[in-house]
Formats: C-alpha cells, sequence, structure tokens
C-alpha cells in the first residue's frame, strides 16, 4: 500500500477547494463587471446623444464648406458625434467622426459598427438626428482594466492563501507529529508511558490507547524474562547433576566393558540435551526481548573475553584466530548480557560447522563491524537465506541444535544491529561469513606505544 500524508492530503484539499471557488468567483465578478461597465457607459452614451439631440433645434442657415467641428484635444477614445438631416446627410461632425453617417439605417437605440458603439437619439421637433459613437477600443480598454481591477488581487492572493493553508494545517498537526516521534521513540527498550503532550481531544484516546498497549506488552516482557531466567536456573542444575552422577558412574565401571560404553552415550546425549536446552532458554530470552536495554558499554571487552574462553575448551583441534587491526575499543549501546549470547553463539557455531584444520578467523572492521568466518563447504542461496530461521541447518552433519544463528539475529534485530551472511567468501568457493556491526559505533584506536 503506497503511503500518504495527511498534512498533504488535507492541504491539498482546502488548496483545491479554495482554488476552484476563487476561480468561479474571479469569473463571475469578470461578468459582472464587465456587465456594469457595459450598462455605465451606454448610459453615458445615450445620455450624451439625447442632450446633444436637445441642443439642436435650428438648421443651419446655409450649407458650409466644412461642416467638421473642431474640438481640442481629441483622440482615438474621445466620443465622436453626428448631426444627420432627413435624407441620410452628415450636415455636422466631430472631427474623429467618419464622413458617412455610423449606420445606414437610422433607428433610434443602440448600433455597433466595427470601430464605434453608436446610440441614435429620438427624433425631436427638428429635422435632425444626432448619432453619438463611442470608440470600441476605448470601451474594451474600459472594460478590460475594471475586469482586471476585480479579478488580479484575488489572483494575486492565492499564493498569499496556498502559505497561510500549508502554515495554518502544519501548526494544527504539530501535537500529531509530537505524538508521531513519541511513539516511534518506543519499542527497543523504551517502553515507558507517553507523557502529557497538550493534545487535542481526538488524540488523547489515541495516547491512552497507545499507555495501556505499552504497559501491558511490558508487563508481558517482564514475565518471559522472569520465566527464562527461573527456567534456567530449573533446568541446568538438575541437567548438570545428572551429568555429573554419569561421569561417576563411568569412571567406577571397568574401560572398555559394554557397561562403560554404554555410560559414555548417556553422559554424551546428556552433554546434547543440556546444549539444546541452553539454546532454547537463550532463544526463549532473545524472543522476549532480553535485547531492548540501551547501556553504552565496550564491545571489543566482551569479544576477546569470549574469545579466551573458548580457546580454552576442546572443539577438535579448532582453534580462533583474533585480528583487531589496531582498534583499541568500539564503543556501543545495546545489552552487554545479550552481545555476548549473540557473539558467544556466532563462535560456537562457527567452532562447530568449520573444518577441523583451519582455524576460526574473527576480524574487526575499521569502521567497528566484527567478521565471524570459518571454513566450510559453499551454502546454496536459499539455504543461506533461512539459516537464521530457527531450527535450519546448513546440511553439515555436526550436532547442533539450529538455533545458533536464529538467537544472534533476533538479538541483533533487538539492539538495531545489522548482521549479513556470505557464502561463499569473496575471492573463494568455499566459507561462510557472519558479519555484525552496529550502528554509529566510537572506535578508539591504540596508540603506537600500545
Amino acid at each position: 500500500m503506497k503511503n500518504w500524508s495527511l498534512a498533504t492530503r488535507i492541504v491539498s484539499g482546502v488548496l483545491c477547494v479554495v482554488t476552484l471557488s476563487l476561480l468561479a468567483l474571479s469569473i463571475a465578478v469578470a461578468g459582472f463587471t464587465r456587465y456594469e461597465i457595459t450598462e455605465r457607459l451606454d448610459n453615458s452614451l445615450q445620455e450624451v446623444s439625447e442632450r446633444l439631440q436637445a441642443i439642436i433645434t435650428i438648421q443651419p442657415h446655409k450649407a458650409q464648406s466644412d461642416n467638421v467641428a473642431w474640438v481640442p484635444d481629441v483622440g482615438p477614445r474621445t466620443l465622436a458625434y453626428q448631426v444627420v438631416d432627413q435624407s441620410g446627410h452628415v450636415v455636422l461632425r466631430s472631427q474623429n467622426a467618419p464622413v458617412e453617417p455610423f449606420v445606414p439605417d437610422i433607428h433610434t437605440g443602440f448600433a455597433n459598427t466595427p470601430l464605434f458603439r453608436v446610440y441614435i437619439a429620438a427624433p425631436t421637433a427638428t429635422a435632425y438626428r444626432v448619432l453619438v459613437g463611442e470608440p470600441t477600443l476605448h470601451r474594451r480598454e474600459a472594460t478590460w482594466r475594471a475586469t482586471a481591477m476585480a479579478v488580479l488581487p484575488i489572483l494575486i492572493f492565492l499564493p498569499v492563501i496556498w502559505v497561510l493553508v500549508r502554515l495554518i494545517v502544519r501548526r494544527a498537526l504539530r501535537p500529531l507529529n509530537r505524538l508521531h516521534d513519541e511513539m516511534q521513540s518506543r519499542g527497543s527498550g523504551n517502553l515507558s508511558p507517553i507523557s502529557s503532550l497538550d493534545l487535542p481531544v481526538e488524540l488523547v484516546s489515541i495516547q491512552h490507547a497507545v499507555n495501556t498497549l505499552l504497559s501491558r506488552l511490558k508487563t508481558a516482557l517482564s514475565t518471559e524474562r522472569a520465566f527464562a531466567a527461573s527456567a534456567a536456573h530449573e533446568l541446568r542444575n538438575p541437567l548438570g547433576a545428572l551429568l555429573a552422577q554419569v561421569q561417576m558412574l563411568g569412571r567406577m565401571l571397568p574401560e572398555g566393558s559394554s557397561a562403560n560404553k554404554r555410560v559414555e552415550i548417556i553422559a554424551d546425549r546428556t552433554r546434547r540435551l543440556a546444549r539444546t536446552v541452553e539454546k532454547l532458554l537463550q532463544f526463549s530470552r532473545a524472543s522476549s526481548g532480553v535485547a531492548f536495554r540501551r547501556d553504552r558499554f565496550d564491545l571489543l571487552v566482551v569479544l576477546y573475553v569470549l574469545v579466551d574462553d573458548l580457546g580454552h575448551l576442546p572443539h577438535a583441534g579448532r582453534s580462533i584466530n583474533l585480528k583487531a587491526k589496531g582498534i583499541g575499543h568500539i564503543f556501543v549501546y545495546g545489552d552487554m548480557d545479550a552481545t555476548g549470547i549473540l557473539l558467544r553463539n556466532l563462535l560456537e557455531n562457527a567452532l562447530l560447522h568449520g573444518t577441523s584444520d583451519m582455524p576460526v578467523k574473527v576480524e574487526v572492521k575499521p569502521e567497528g563491524c566484527i567478521d565471524v568466518i570459518n571454513d566450510c563447504p559453499a551454502l546454496a542461496p536459499d539455504t543461506l537465506a533461512q539459516l537464521t530461521s530457527p531450527f535450519v541447518r546448513g546440511g553439515s552433519s555436526r550436532n547442533g541444535s539450529g538455533l545458533g544463528l536464529a538467537i544472534a539475529s533476533n538479538i541483533a534485530r533487538q539492539m538495531d544491529a545489522r548482521l549479513q551472511l556470505q557464502s561463499p567468501l569473496t575471492g573463494s568457493a568455499r566459507g561462510l561469513s557472519v558479519s555484525l556491526c552496529f550502528p554509529n559505533p566510537e572506535i578508539i584506536l591504540l596508540s603506537e606505544e600500545t
């Protein structure tokens, strides 16, 4: 499902409605303004024509050679007029009026020509008719100016409305963003309830529901951890006592006898059962959120302790070769005990499934990552992809529980660490490499004297 933003949807919806409303208003205002301007200009034209008609009361005494009434400051936008006798001849006109009548058919009322909007006044007692024309250029310019004055402020205000709507919506959604940030910070070790955030009524119920869920989750995790700790104590001791009794029984029996061999089989099965129980308990602890805590600790110290501890245990001749490459400390944030479980499972898995004559290599990268490398046949891509699932083995004949990498992957995910598997190794047709990288490690190099 495609992600979408509530703020973007609200802003877009409001702006679309406002923009369409303003455009409709602009069209309506433009039409109304055009109608009003046309009506006012027609009224003025009619008024001028009727006044001139009322002024003309006598016929000129004689025809003059020049029938043009020269008026100063006449331009292309000035009103033009004509005085026409009964036969349709122009007896007097303004200097910007045509020589021939504006319209051939002289009837009272308005008429349009390509260059003028003409009004013909009603006839009076005289035999003359007055025709007054307004240049179409002037009428068109006046209409456009009036329309622009009415519409342009609305259109210019659109960007201002856009900015104001964005600011208002983002400010209104600020409490929702704060609630989102608080909810996003919960999970990995932070299960505390969300404090009061001065939220609107619509979001208070969400905050209460989240706090209730966090409280239940915290209780459930605490119960799981308590069960894991109790089960570890209750199961380890009986298995350890059973193994000790079996070993004592083996020493009491003649070496090489059939009974002694059966005791060795029982001891081996008991050890395997103890290892399986240990792995199951670790898996239970990892699944219950044992690694949610965030403390600052030195990752290399944990690694050194585990390498030293596992190096003294018998592993069919296999050993661990550690290379720190001049790095003295790697400080990370997480749970130290859980990190110990994680690294121990990686090292034990490499020792268990590696080739007997090849040591397990542990390399500390300059960026703070730790690579655990062992020699083994290359794994198929589908097997490699499922190797971190519970009870999945890589096809090895070794006796393993199939939980080591699943435990490591679960703990790494809880601590926001990256666990990456590669097989075969780069430049080789064999081997398995497991890389562990913590986010934002603080790396301290060793000095030359050290």
